[in-house]
């Protein structure tokens, strides 16, 4: 291989080298993980973090559940709650980091473990946590669906209050699968060039932090101006608590930490898309931790602003939309207002779920890569010329798409397969790091360049005690004594995908998963390898600014 070519113009030669060695470090680094590099590395460090934090979309998501943190223990464990989960998540997303920067692959948890863990059971372990968490992208997927759905219908529904179409089980599965079909179909024509997705995420990022203080600045200056409106004190903002489930307080401050913990979920957004980074052993820890602070904090700031700014809270929470959020900022700007804040909240949302999309479809692919679902040689492929996978996109859209079918029948089911998503992420990120500590720190492979040093173990263990904790909590219904209705059936559905995946492991899932033929594996990569590294220089195929 003739490297003489990189120095033809003095002026760039020290860039091109940089570009194509790091190109050539990325491409090994996928051989020494087991797999050859297929996908373009098109996202910049700034795109991915614009991907992770929208994706988090912490005050968007505290919007959406407003109602769980009020009725939860209000003030209280809304902001000091969060509080505490921002501190017990950092602690997760500094570990999850600290692995992705040794592994970077887009695997990321399941084979964090099989690597630590190489065993039998260590790989039977593994495959469960692909499934647990590639289940928890996808119920993540179509919850974002579900409340789309939600707020679209209830725009409507505050504008025309006597329309009847909000709560009819078809109407809503129609918004629904449209929905479902413009994430997966603005995926499929975005691959066609592989600028689309990151300019589109670095709008989608911009968006997110615009309509933070647009909505916020449009809640206080409507409350500090209108008249017979009037701010909360400051001892209801800062230290109201509220128990309106029927569990004791001790319990309803742990159950408040759901609504904080949700929106500070799903920061594994950069681990499975992380062999489309340049430079990931640098940039994917960065932008985890970094999207879960910047989260918090805007998070934090803007249910203070919520908080000052109710109204009636009674009238809040047992709203006609069933939306507390979208009454609270109605009974602040008026109908007009409210209908254009929320339409542009909405709007935004929309770009989140196809963030999300694009992320549960990479894991889907990387699951499938390693030989783990049904179907996994038809979902694996990559398409040659868009260096996507648009089968693994497909095929989530259509699963999503069949969860919104329960409108028609169930919504007690489609909740439970909505709000299972927080626990399976969460569980998939306990599983990693447990793994690490009990086969000892000293395991994790060399290479990383994010490293937790002397307070590894302090961190890894506060996020194990975190997940496990809040995973329990997860599972309790909204109330003590419920009627069925009421039950949280997230366990069954939870439960149910445990069996599938158990089923599929004994009927093929243990011949076939992380086993490859290694002869054929390291010829192929081999030559890959040769050819990333004789062609990464070449400045038509190098995005130098993505290295920045």
């Amino acid at each position: 291989m003739s490297h003489s070519f990189l120095h033809e113009d003095a002026g760039m030669a020290s860039k091109s080298i940089d570009v194509g060695e790091q190109s050539y470090e990325d491409a090994r680094d996928m051989v020494a993980l087991g797999h050859a590099e297929e996908l373009t590395r098109k996202f910049s460090p700034w795109s991915m973090f614009a991907l992770a934090f929208s994706i988090l979309g912490t005050y968007a998501t505290f919007a959406q559940d407003l109602a769980s943190g009020l009725t939860n223990g209000g003030a209280i464990t809304i902001l000091w709650g969060l509080v505490l989960v921002f501190v017990c998540n950092l602690c997760v997303a500094l570990s999850l980091g600290e692995l992705c920067s040794a592994m970077p692959t887009a695997l990321g948890q399941a084979y964090w473990m099989h690597f630590l863990w190489h065993t039998p059971t260590g790989r039977f372990a593994s495959y469960m946590c692909a499934w647990i968490n590639t289940f928890g992208w996808w119920t993540l997927n179509a919850s974002l669906v579900a409340f789309a759905t939600n707020f679209l219908l209830g725009i409507k529904l505050m504008y025309d209050p006597e329309w009847a179409g909000a709560g009819t089980g078809w109407v809503e599965f129609l918004v629904y699968l449209g929905i479902t079909i413009l994430f997966t179909g603005f995926n499929l024509v975005a691959c066609r060039n592989d600028k689309i997705l990151p300019w589109f995420n670095n709008i989608v990022g911009i968006q997110f932090a615009a309509l933070f203080f647009i909505i916020g600045l449009a809640l206080v200056i409507s409350v500090g101006t209108k008249q017979g409106l009037e701010f909360q004190p400051a001892s209801f903002a800062f230290g109201a608590w509220i128990n309106q489930t029927g569990w004791p307080d001790g319990l309803v401050w742990f159950t408040g930490l759901v609504q904080a913990a949700y929106g500070l979920t799903a920061f594994d957004s950069v681990v499975h898309m992380v062999e489309e980074l340049p430079n990931p052993r640098v940039n994917a820890p960065r932008a985890i931790w970094l999207s879960v602070t910047i989260g918090a904090i805007t998070g934090f700031i803007f249910m203070v602003v919520c908080l000052f700014c109710i109204q009636d809270l009674d009238t809040v929470i047992n709203t006609p939309t069933g939306l507390p959020f979208m009454q609270l900022v109605h009974d602040c700007v008026g109908l007009e207002g409210a209908i254009v804040l929320m339409v542009l909240f909405t709007m935004n949302s929309l770009g989140q779920g196809i963030s999300i999309t694009t992320t549960g479809s990479r894991l889907t692919w990387g699951f499938a890569r390693d030989n783990g679902l049904p179907f996994s040689k038809y979902i694996k492929r990559v398409n040659k010329k868009w260096k996507v996978p648009p089968q693994a996109l497909l095929v989530q859209g259509v699963l999503i798409g069949l969860v919104g079918v329960l409108y028609l029948f169930a919504n007690t089911v489609l909740e439970a397969i909505l709000g299972v998503a927080t626990i399976a992420l969460t569980i998939s990120y306990a599983m990693p790091i447990l793994t690490l500590l009990l086969v000892g720190r000293n395991k994790l492979p060399a290479g990383g360049q994010f490293g937790l040093g002397k307070w590894g173990a302090v961190i890894n263990w506060v996020s194990v005690v975190y997940c496990v904790i809040t995973t329990v909590i997860f599972f309790f219904p909204g109330g003590p004594n419920p009627s069925v209705a009421d039950m949280n059936w997230a366990i069954g559905v939870f439960g149910v995908m445990l069996v599938v995946s158990i089923v599929f492991w004994i009927v093929k899932g243990r011949k076939t998963y992380l086993r490859v033929d290694p002869s054929e594996g390291l010829v192929l990569e081999a030559l890959h390898l040769e050819d990333s590294y004789t062609q990464a220089p070449e400045p038509s195929q190098v995005d130098r600014k993505s290295l920045k």
